[in-house]
């Protein structure tokens, strides 16, 4: 418990920061390239980010886009695990229109704090943002069709009870489709601690393996990782897939 704390006080501190800094009008960082973190992967998408307010690119911290790969249709729940500054429950909440709804959840005072405020600017209607860590979500059981996040599982300090969470909350037939950070199987711990911290979407990555039996240990199906770019030596940025049983399946 002390080391969840611990490692739950650096990633706080690091995002609340990031966040303050899109407050003022400045662009937030994850790593240092800007090729395979934050809002350039929206660039390819057209008119995507265009009426949104600059603090939602600004506040883009992801290694991905996961709207851009979750099938989201209309009248789905939609909720993002580690929403920061709210760009894709704005995205998702246009996707999934005004029957649907797209929540956010977020630990981070700073975080919320702007993303309620970029919802507000951009007129949406159809969102909430709600305190909590992914580890233990404030959403009810099997109310939720989607769950997407991007580039944050591998900052959580219990990746087995935020799969396990995932799988709660989601309805029977729901899926998964998240970017993040994961490593290949060779890499051990401490190589990965070599080449980045925690709050930099590094130290915490989980292996391939490790990450699939993580969901199926937690009853998911259809368990896919599918690596998208290199952010370091056997680490990857990575779209991951899963699909909550129809009916009859295993339960966490």
């Amino acid at each position: 418990m002390a080391e969840r704390n611990l490692i739950h006080l650096e990633v706080e501190e690091h995002y609340a920061a990031a966040a303050r800094t899109a407050a003022a009008g400045g662009a937030a960082c994850c790593g240092e390239d800007e090729r395979t973190w934050g809002a350039v992967h929206y660039d390819t998408v057209a008119d995507e980010l265009g009426s949104l307010p600059d603090a939602v690119a600004l506040a883009s911290l992801g290694c991905g886009n996961p709207t851009a790969v979750a099938e989201l249709r209309a009248g789905e729940v939609v909720l993002d695990l580690g929403s920061g500054g709210g760009i894709d429950v704005l995205l998702s909440a246009r996707r999934v229109g005004p029957t649907g709804r797209a929540i956010g959840v977020d630990m981070t005072d700073d975080m919320l704090e702007l993303a309620r405020r970029n919802a507000t600017e951009a007129g949406a209607t159809n969102v909430e943002f709600r305190k909590g860590h992914i580890e233990e979500l404030p959403v009810e059981d099997g109310s939720v069709d989607v769950i997407i996040s991007n580039c944050v599982i591998n900052l959580a300090a219990d990746k087995d009870a935020v799969f396990g969470e995932m799988f709660r909350v989601l309805r029977p037939g729901g899926r998964v489709g998240v970017s993040d950070v994961v490593t290949e199987d060779r890499l051990s711990a401490e190589e990965r601690v070599a080449q980045g911290s925690y709050a930099g979407c590094i130290a915490g990555a989980l292996p391939v393996a490790a990450y699939t039996a993580g969901l199926e240990s937690a009853g998911f199906d259809d368990v896919s990782v599918t690596f998208t770019s290199s952010v370091g030596d056997g680490i990857h940025a990575a779209i991951v897939r899963a699909t909550k049983p129809a009916a009859g399946g295993c339960c966490a």
